[in-house]
């Protein structure tokens, strides 16, 4: 099988690029956002190939998974083919509903009433990557399934030798409130806190946080990441609204506790035993504090947390959901 893929979600893309299948991953000459083409800071199979966009058309492709509402305009233009109609495709909804987006044709409505744009097709399988996605987007007419998040397997690499507490979060500043950005400060004062992600950099400055309680770290390659977050004491998950962060279940199966807003799927990827989950930010900041100053209970809740993130979020799993779901919408 063929799967034609835009390289969108780096940590996602890692996972599904390892399906037994070859993915065409379009790529432009500026390599920009609809063509990035493959990634440089992680590690991807050969069977994930790189296709210049203007030789789509050449291209025998079995099934288009799309991942953003312009890419059915895209493939349209690049394949000669409509997804849905011409070619089998299905939809990845990675992001929790907010508003309709403008260009959906759609009323504007807020959550929980925003109407998916495909909500009025039913040609294109909706593939949410949580279940709280599921509850809370009206798909309509749209098929839609759950395939939950997998990820490759960064081995238990947990040291916790640095009392800080690791937190990931690409464009926190521009995300702001969503991400729990607003939140790093209160978090700062219990434990000093260590941002790794994309443009961080001026995030203590912009936030008035001294930097020795906020260091940041600029885009590293995944493994380095990896061995870079597994010093840390434990990780904080500030997000107020996200489908799922990726970095978490990395924390947890690379065998760090939690301390996590209770919000989305949050509540059903971390068990108690993992680390606390609170909507209160003064419970967190307590936890985080206990967590900092026992290095041995943290070693255990890590161990709970690795072994719970193994057996939901592992990447075999995921990959038989995904090969199952390409095989019932290909003919």
């Amino acid at each position: 099988m063929r799967v034609l893929l835009w390289h969108v979600h780096g940590s996602w893309a890692t996972s599904f690029v390892y399906g037994p299948y070859t993915t065409l991953v379009p790529v432009t000459p500026d390599r920009g956002p609809d063509g990035r083409g493959r990634p440089e800071t992680f590690t991807w199979p050969d069977r994930a190939v790189e296709i210049p966009h203007d030789r789509l058309r050449d291209e025998h492709v079995d099934v288009v998974v799309l991942q953003r509402p312009h890419e059915l305009r895209l493939a349209e233009e690049w394949l000669g083919r409509r997804p849905g109609r011409d070619v089998p495709a299905v939809y990845v909804e990675h992001d929790t509903p907010r508003r309709t987006p403008a260009d959906a044709g759609l009323p504007e409505e807020v959550v929980p009433n925003s109407r998916h744009f495909l909500h009025d097709r039913s040609d294109i399988p909706v593939v949410h990557v949580t279940h709280f996605n599921e509850l809370f987007w009206n798909c309509g007419r749209a098929p839609t399934t759950v395939i939950e998040h997998g990820i490759v397997d960064p081995g238990y690499r947990y040291q916790g030798d640095l009392p800080r507490a690791g937190v990931v979060v690409n464009d926190p500043l521009r995300r702001g409130r969503v991400a729990g950005t607003d939140l790093l400060p209160r978090l700062a004062e219990a434990v000093p806190l260590d941002l790794f992600g994309m443009n961080v950099t001026d995030v203590p400055r912009r936030l008035g946080v001294a930097p020795e309680s906020l260091w940041t770290f600029e885009d590293l390659p995944q493994r380095a990441m990896h061995d870079e977050l597994a010093r840390r004491r434990f990780y904080v998950h500030p997000y107020r609204w996200t489908s799922l962060g990726l970095a978490l279940i990395e924390a947890m199966m690379l065998g760090m506790p939690v301390v996590a807003l209770a919000t989305t799927e949050a509540v059903e990827a971390v068990p108690p035993e993992a680390g606390v989950l609170s909507t209160r930010v003064d419970t967190l900041a307590a936890a985080a504090r206990d967590l900092a100053g026992d290095p041995a209970r943290a070693r255990q809740v890590g161990k709970h947390a690795r072994a719970a993130a193994a057996d939901r979020y592992g990447l075999p799993r995921f990959l038989r959901d995904w090969e199952r779901l390409l095989q019932e919408v290909t003919p």
